[in-house]
C-alpha cells in the first residue's frame, strides 16, 4: 500500500531521500501521478505553508521541504504528461528590473510548485518586455513580480504598463510582494493582488485564479 502520509511526513521534515524512495514505490505500484501529488506532496508543502505563516518554521526549513518535494517531483513529472494532469494554472514570476534579490523570489516560486501551478521563473533584473513575452508564450494567467528595494518598485508599474500596452493585461492577473511592497501599493499601481509572505502568496493565486 502506497505511503502518502509518509511522503506528505518526508517533504515537512525535509528528507529528500525518503520522499524519492517512497514517491517512486508508490509509482511502481500504479498509484495515479495526480493522487501522490495532491495526497502526498501538496498535501506536505501545505503544512509547511501553515507552520511558515504561523513562525514555526523559518525561511531554511521551508527551502528544506521544497527540496525534498521537488525529488518527488523529479519523478513525477514524465508521467504528468502521460496521464494528462494539468497544473491548476500557469505563473510567471520574476525581480522586476534593476533588482538582483532572489531568496523571497525564489521562496513563492518554490510554494506555488508546491501547490500544484506550473511556475516559469524568469530569474532577477527582468525587464517589463521579458515578463510580456512569457505571458504571450507560455499563456500565463498570472504574472508574480518581486522587488525587494523601493527604488526598483517603480518597475512593477512599468510591467503592468507594458502588459497592458501589449494587450495581454487582461488575460493575466498581476500579483507582486517584496518586503517594502504594500497592499496600498498594490491598489496604487493596479496590480491585482498582493502578498506579505511566500505562503500567503499561494493563496492569493488561488484566490486570482477562483
Amino acid at each position: 500500500m502506497a505511503d502518502l502520509q509518509g511522503i506528505a511526513e518526508g517533504v515537512i521534515n525535509g528528507k529528500r531521500d525518503d520522499v524519492a524512495r517512497l514517491v517512486q514505490a508508490a509509482v511502481d505500484e500504479g498509484v495515479g501521478a495526480d493522487v501522490i501529488i495532491n495526497e502526498g506532496l501538496i498535501a506536505g508543502m501545505s503544512v509547511v505553508g501553515d507552520k511558515f505563516k504561523k513562525n514555526e518554521f523559518y525561511v531554511p526549513e521551508v527551502l528544506i521541504a521544497a527540496r525534498a518535494m521537488h525529488a518527488g517531483m523529479d519523478i513525477i513529472k514524465p508521467l504528468l504528461a502521460e496521464s494528462g494532469v494539468q497544473p491548476k494554472g500557469t505563473i510567471v514570476i520574476g525581480t522586476v528590473k534593476g533588482d538582483l534579490h532572489d531568496i523571497g523570489k525564489n521562496l513563492v516560486a518554490m510554494m506555488l510548485e508546491g501547490g500544484g501551478y506550473e511556475v516559469i521563473d524568469l530569474g532577477v533584473d527582468v525587464k517589463p518586455e521579458d515578463f510580456v513575452a512569457a505571458v504571450k508564450e507560455k499563456g500565463a494567467q498570472i504574472v508574480a513580480l518581486s522587488a525587494l528595494l523601493t527604488t526598483t518598485m517603480p518597475s512593477m508599474k512599468d510591467t503592468i504598463e507594458a502588459l497592458k500596452e501589449a494587450g495581454v493585461r487582461d488575460a493575466a492577473k498581476v500579483m507582486i510582494g517584496g518586503a517594502p511592497v504594500t497592499q496600498n501599493y498594490a491598489d496604487e499601481i493596479g496590480a491585482d493582488g498582493y502578498a506579505p509572505d511566500a505562503a500567503s502568496a499561494v493563496d492569493k493565486a488561488a484566490e486570482l485564479l477562483g
